[in-house]
């Protein structure tokens, strides 16, 4: 009897043990996987759902908190919308180069490559060869909040009288203040609600990679930007092949990558990219990066190790799990709420996108 009544009392913490290691099993063996979300993988502007949809050299996602997802169209010279349910409308723009402001198809880009939406839904864009910031409304309304206009068409304000030179990545807070990366300029800028631009980190026209506070720092044609809950911004220093973080104070970090090309794995500058273009960040602090170069998603750690989070590093664009699945100059990244990952894949003209 004491022997079975032994048996009994622990067979129960066995069966909760093995169960709990078999949980922890498949959870740890939950891998991201890829599939096509929206684009035919042909050049063109046809609007439609999935695959019956086409984009040109797609750069800048964003998504909005109903799962939206508004892309940078760049070769068209559009701004698209894609719903939950994958169907693709154009949002603004005539397909045209141009500058003009407008409702719809009124309104003109010419190779806009940076989008943000904030949390009224109004989408940010970098209207990169026009060198200029602009707004679009929820219903498709677009005006110029921030550059210096070459046709001198509208009424200068101050943010409308300063330069910028090829504005590329781009990003909003909640309080509705908009964080530039001026590419060709070399800086990190910032323009209030009130329309008030400053240079928030970088030389300007200075290249290089200095940490520091403010003008002190310096970048080497910056790219992709994102913020975290903490208010902290992350920028990708493509041609530096860096990551680097600014804090709210406006102090200026290498978070990962070097100088020197290339693919490692590894922590902080044991890491290695190709010109890393989009960045995200989710609620848990992960920093995601396109790495462009390296045709991979890469991800960091709130404690700087990277790793490859999908794409064999091949050119391609096989669907798959993780390092199965193929990219071919991925650019432009944006998660959602949920943690779903969609990849702007320029040289594919697909947006593909990420569960895991």
């Amino acid at each position: 009897m004491p022997l079975i009544s032994f048996q009994m009392k622990t067979s129960l913490p066995l069966l909760m043990i093995t169960s709990l290691f078999i949980i922890a099993c498949n959870k740890k063996n939950k891998y991201p996987t890829v599939t096509t979300f929206a684009g035919s993988g042909f050049m063109g502007s046809a609007d439609g759902r999935g695959t019956t949809a086409s984009f040109a050299n797609l750069m800048g996602l964003a998504v909005d908190a109903n799962g939206n997802v508004y892309v940078a169209d760049s070769h068209n010279n559009l701004i698209r919308k894609i719903t939950p349910g994958g169907i693709v409308t154009t949002l603004a723009g005539s397909g045209a180069v141009g500058s003009a402001d407008g409702k719809g198809t009124a309104a003109s880009f010419f190779n806009p490559v940076g989008v943000a939406v904030d949390k009224n839904g109004n989408i940010y864009v970098a209207d990169t060869h026009n060198s200029l910031v602009r707004k679009v409304t929820p219903d498709g309304v677009v005006t110029t909040i921030a550059g210096k206009r070459t046709d001198s068409s509208m009424k200068a304000t101050d943010a409308l009288s300063v330069k910028f030179d090829n504005p590329a990545g781009i990003a909003v807070d909640t309080n509705g203040n908009v964080y530039v990366a001026d590419w060709m300029n070399e800086v990190i800028r910032k323009i209030s609600p009130e329309g008030k631009v400053t240079n928030l980190a970088g030389s300007l026209g200075n290249p290089g990679s200095n940490d520091g506070v403010g003008s002190s720092a310096s970048f080497y044609l910056p790219w992709g930007v994102a913020l975290d809950s903490a208010a902290n911004i992350y920028i990708c220093d493509s041609y530096n092949n860096m990551i680097r973080k600014i804090s709210p104070e406006g102090v200026v970090t290498t978070l990962a990558g070097k100088k020197a090309k290339g693919s490692a794995d590894g922590i902080g500058t044991a890491a290695s990219f190709l010109h890393p273009s989009g960045i995200a960040v989710d609620k848990q602090g992960n920093v995601y990066v396109a790495d462009m170069g390296n045709h991979k998603i890469r991800k960091i750690s709130p404690a700087g190790l990277v790793t490859t989070f999908a794409g064999n590093g091949m050119r391609g664009s096989a669907n798959g799990r993780d390092t199965a699945a193929s990219f071919y100059k991925p650019y432009g990244l944006a998660v959602d709420k949920n943690g779903i990952m969609y990849v702007a894949d320029y040289q594919n003209n697909l947006v593909r996108k990420i569960n895991f």
